[in-house]
């Protein structure tokens, strides 16, 4: 008899139970459906993207371009810039988070020492001790710490995403200065040849030998040539400030300016094993998939019966010490809680998780779709330009063959002096335009390497 009530206590666990489990539909598994369409994209693109010309590993992003005044500066942005510094103190906040998760699953003990005086008595000292402890029965509170573990990775992911985007930008900002360096000494150039012409044509508008409009012309294209030259050195001096913005510091950086460009070496030997896998954007987007998804699992478990297990010791005297150390009384208590109406909200909650799940699986589409026009979109750029610089430069040494024709028939007045102008500003043009193509070839291996998800190696 004395066994009854546990029995029944027992019985209405199971039929709760059973009643709990029998709302539970099938479901569909998201991150099992994202790895599938991540696999028949990679197996799709193979081929494509196995057809680019290789040039020589790399690794990692930092591979790419082999500099010690670079690496510096990519050492001090990664430790200085206060994105990446706040970023990461986020980071280190959500951990903290998770551990205060994992907390729940053990035992919370409480003590409390009281006292108590009325009037005519002598005062009176209490102590309790209370422990208290929630059984896992159906990994509820597992669940929740897998949860936060997989949103915890999800966001390291991301930061590291954030480390490799700012990299990639302090490379970029770094060759572009090399870029406006090479822009105003091609100007400058220009410039003393337009000066020296212009001298000549007044000359010979002196002599009668040239009309006022040609000299017109060439204080118009004097003047012009000024001001580009203006507007190039101020965006030099933009890109330094931009460079000094993603170091993070407000003291002027001493960079000695290159006089070449270096190499930017890249390989796609092995784009299928260290491409689309790689990137931190695409683990991130997946890693929530999954968090979504336990999540999902913990509003259906939400339903189910819990058990909790709790213990008082507790005593009451006429001192401190007989309170908290002599035969205290102890009581054990067993509660079991079935939600069976809260107006629909727990179903509602279930729903809510189900569609955050399928959510976070449209958000890893668009992630991937975007991964896989980056790469589609970095290798054509990277072909055309490839192609454009082999003609420019097949263009530029042929126009400077012609101008040496021209200035050795000016000399023996077989042309006129405009044709020989009109000679020397398509050289330069040319020059402009190839030094400017080559910056963007290699800036854009640079983004074609973030887009492989070749990355930062990790702090």
């Amino acid at each position: 008899m004395q066994n009854r009530p546990l029995r029944y206590l027992g019985l209405l666990f199971v039929v709760l139970t059973l009643a709990a489990c029998s709302s539970n539909e099938p479901r569909k598994h998201f991150a099992s459906l994202a790895q599938q369409e991540l696999d028949a994209i990679s197996n799709k693109k193979t081929s494509q993207w196995d057809a680019l010309d290789t040039v020589a590993p790399a690794s990692y992003l930092t591979d790419l371009i082999q500099d010690p005044v670079l690496d510096e500066l990519i050492k001090t942005a990664l430790e200085s810039n206060p994105n990446i510094q706040s970023t990461l103190l986020t980071l280190q906040s959500s951990l903290w988070e998770l551990k205060s998760t994992q907390s729940s699953q053990l035992p919370s003990v409480d003590a409390s020492v009281s006292s108590k005086k009325s009037k005519d008595s002598d005062t009176n000292y209490s102590a309790d001790i209370n422990v208290s402890w929630q059984l896992d029965v159906w990994g509820k509170l597992a669940n929740t710490e897998q949860a936060a573990s997989k949103t915890l990775a999800s966001d390291e992911a991301l930061y590291q995403a954030s480390r490799d985007t700012l990299v990639a930008n302090v490379m970029k900002t770094w060759l572009s200065l090399t870029a406006k360096h090479h822009a105003i000494n091609i100007e400058q150039q220009r410039l003393e040849l337009l000066e020296s012409n212009e001298k000549l044509i007044i000359q010979r508008f002196k002599n009668g030998l040239d009309n006022l409009e040609k000299m017109d012309e060439a204080r118009t294209s004097t003047s012009q040539s000024r001001a580009n030259l203006v507007e190039y050195k101020e965006d030099l001096e933009t890109q330094k400030r931009e460079l000094k913005l993603l170091v993070g510091t407000a003291e002027s950086l001493a960079l000695a300016p290159n006089i070449d460009y270096p190499r930017v070496s890249l390989t796609l030997d092995e784009l299928p094993n260290q491409s689309l896998q790689r990137r931190p954007d695409l683990k991130s987007a997946y890693l929530s998939i999954e968090a979504a998804d336990l999540k999902t699992t913990l509003a259906y478990k939400n339903m189910l019966p819990s058990i909790s297990l709790s213990a008082a010791l507790s005593q009451s005297a006429d001192s401190p010490r007989v309170a908290l150390f002599t035969s205290p009384v102890w009581s054990l208590m067993t509660q079991l809680t079935q939600p069976l109406y809260q107006g629909g909200k727990l179903k509602a909650e279930r729903e809510i998780a189900k569609l955050n799940t399928a959510k976070a699986y449209q958000a890893y589409r668009n992630t991937l779709l975007t991964a896989v026009n980056e790469v589609d979109n970095a290798i054509g750029q990277e072909k055309v330009l490839q192609q454009q610089v082999s003609h420019i430069r097949e263009a530029l040494e042929s126009s400077r063959s012609n101008l040496a024709q021209y200035q050795k028939k000016y000399r023996s007045g077989l042309v006129q002096l405009s044709d020989l102008i009109a000679a020397q500003k398509t050289t330069f043009d040319l020059e402009a335009q190839l030094d400017k193509l080559i910056f963007n070839h290699l800036s854009n291996r640079i983004t074609l390497g973030v887009a492989l998800g070749l990355g930062v190696k990790q702090p």
